[in-house]
């Protein structure tokens, strides 16, 4: 888990006139069921000019065989609050709005706002965003509404945003990417206008 053990990942700054690139990376050091640890992962960032939103792809490069690898993002990124006090809605692309009176008490993840490929209709967009005070939205964008799998939306002391892409049957030394713009949107108008312009590029 990167999040909570890398503590520390590699980087270089690719500073542009009309943007900033970001790459970082990791090679796991643990790995289980007999598996050879040493696995990377990559993540570039490209943050554009005169923009409240920025670019993400991360890729994964397995050193092992496996049939169901998958890999769990925060999208847009857990949403601490005391009652409801940092944000007003949140909206989730495959459910619509939800105000925050929803998340006052624990929940667990399959009991509502859930989605599951082949289980839930496929979204036309997979945008997952909250709505801050005073008022913008921060929204996670997955431009390739077929790779995630599974999206959680639950309560937990905080709101837990994990969604997970794949799983992929990858042999060792191959790649699987996912593309993402996160960013600070004025309305859900204004994400899906972001969404349909970028996502036709997207690889």
């Amino acid at each position: 888990q990167i999040c909570t053990q890398a503590r520390k990942v590699s980087f270089e700054v690719d500073p542009s006139r009309k943007f900033i690139a970001v790459k970082q990376w990791y090679n796991w050091t643990v790995a289980t069921r007999g598996r050879k640890p040493g696995s990377l992962w990559e993540q570039t960032l490209i943050f554009p000019e005169d923009t409240r939103y920025f670019f993400s792809t991360d890729r994964v490069t397995s050193v092992n065989a496996v049939k169901n690898l998958a890999l769990r993002v925060d999208m847009p990124g857990h949403l601490k609050h005391n009652g409801g006090d940092s944000f007003s809605d949140i909206y989730l692309s495959y459910h619509g709005t939800i105000p925050n009176t929803e998340f006052l008490d624990d929940f667990p993840p399959d009991a509502r706002f859930r989605y599951v490929r082949h289980h839930n209709p496929l979204p036309e967009r997979m945008i997952r965003a909250y709505k801050t005070r005073p008022g913008a939205w921060l929204a996670g964008m997955t431009l390739n509404p077929q790779v995630v799998s599974e999206a959680w939306c639950h309560q937990r002391s905080y709101v837990c945003f994990i969604q997970e892409m794949g799983p992929e049957e990858i042999q060792a030394g191959e790649s699987f990417s996912v593309d993402y713009i996160i960013g600070f949107f004025d309305s859900v108008e204004d994400m899906e206008e972001v969404y349909d312009d970028n996502s036709d590029t997207s690889s």
